[in-house]
């Protein structure tokens, strides 16, 4: 995968992510690498669980980053 990204990674990432969610929830800051979250951040939080929810899936399911492609006949009728 072009990416690097691997699913030790992801999943690594991902269980960060659910853990600062926690910390947060429960009215505690939290501190990710350099950035300090807190209540406010939690919309940031959940961008980034959705992010590397979908990483996971993605090596889960062997599925590649990137747009699928569809073929779509119109006609006029």
């Amino acid at each position: 995968m072009s990416s690097g990204i691997t699913l030790e990674m992801a999943q690594s990432n991902l269980n960060s992510w659910l853990d600062a969610d926690k910390k947060v929830s429960q009215g505690q800051g939290y501190k990710v690498g350099t950035r300090e979250l807190t209540r406010a951040n939690a919309k940031e939080i959940r961008e980034n669980i959705k992010y590397w929810l979908g990483w996971v899936n993605r090596l889960t399911k062997g599925q590649k980053k990137g747009a699928r492609a569809t073929r779509i006949i119109i006609r006029d009728i």
